[in-house]
């Protein structure tokens, strides 16, 4: 999907060689989340992250930049049009440009929040203020700086100042939706005009992803599997929501997992429905288990033949 640089930058997060499910170290050993972050770098050919202040000028963007100038989402939206037209020899419609650069927007930050949850069970408590990123043709690097996170009782960094504990697994989820949807949300008031979506499909554009990045993720760690079964569990529809109950945690009684769409859409292909996986959504994966993605991409309006294998058009007819 995105592309990102392989080189972590010249402020690069300490490395960790302890396996996924391990404690997190110490808090004065490490950032929150760096470790992760240091072995997405090392292992993405598409992806680098850099602990560091937001970065302006050269090509980098402030997140918060989307939120604050109309003319930051119009930009992003221009680098979209502008590798459409490259790719396919015709304009993309300003709507499917917008929704392209949106989702190559969602799928690199999202693993901010979703990759420490994964190999820490750390969630990072960031605001637009701390992330900023600079897209290339095939590649996006991205600097993060975290500060507060969630983690669970058994974390040896749960009596920092830092931190926020979540009473189980159940409650960390609960602290990631909260923490990525809350990033999420003014992101996707600002890209909306211009997608000519309602929240309902934005929310669904954002679950697919999130879904997709942490399941590239997944792969590239060697888990997959267990990446599919976690966001399974994390986007399971139906459970009441956890209410941590503390100040800018989530109490609200929505059904998990609001306000992202529920379902990580797994399931065994459909006998009879083809469609070619591409860049854009996760297709068939090893073990022969497609994805239906929540919501579709348009690429069909600019080439009807480049169509995801996950494709609600595909999967859900």
């Amino acid at each position: 999907m995105t592309a990102s640089s392989t080189k972590p930058g010249p402020t690069p997060c300490a490395p960790r060689s302890t396996g996924a499910h391990a404690p997190a170290p110490a808090p004065a050993a490490s950032t929150p989340g760096a470790p992760s972050y240091h072995r997405l770098t090392r292992l993405s050919p598409v992806l680098g992250v850099r602990c560091a202040p937001p970065r302006r000028g050269g090509g980098w963007l402030p997140a918060a930049d989307l939120t604050a100038r109309p003319e930051a989402v119009c930009e992003l939206i221009a680098h979209d049009a502008r590798q459409g037209l490259a790719r396919y020899g015709r304009p993309l419609r300003p709507d499917v440009a917008a929704g392209f650069g949106l989702h190559r927007f969602v799928w690199p930050v999202s693993l901010l929040f979703t990759l420490p949850w994964f190999l820490e069970r750390r969630v990072p408590l960031l605001a637009l203020g701390d992330v900023s990123l600079r897209r290339r043709t095939d590649t996006v690097e991205l600097t993060v700086r975290p500060t507060g996170f969630a983690c669970l009782p058994g974390d040896p960094a749960s009596g920092s100042p830092q931190a926020r504990t979540a009473a189980d697994e159940q409650a960390l989820a609960a602290e990631l939706r909260c923490a990525l949807g809350g990033f999420l949300a003014p992101v996707l008031s600002a890209f909306g005009p211009q997608v000519r979506r309602g929240p309902r499909v934005l929310w669904a554009m954002a679950t697919d992803a999130v879904v997709e990045g942490l399941w590239y993720a997944g792969g590239l760690l060697g888990e997959r599997d267990r990446a599919r079964a976690e966001l399974s569990a994390l986007l399971a529809p139906g459970e009441p929501a956890h209410a941590p109950g503390r100040p800018g945690a989530c109490g609200d009684p929505a059904p998990a997992p609001a306000p992202f769409t529920p379902g990580a859409g797994f399931a065994p292909p459909a006998p009879g429905r083809g469609g070619a996986s591409t860049a854009r959504g996760a297709g068939e994966d090893a073990s022969g288990t497609d994805r239906a993605r929540a919501s579709c991409c348009l690429v069909y309006t600019v080439e009807p033949r480049d169509m995801c294998g996950g494709c609600p058009r595909v999967m859900r007819r």
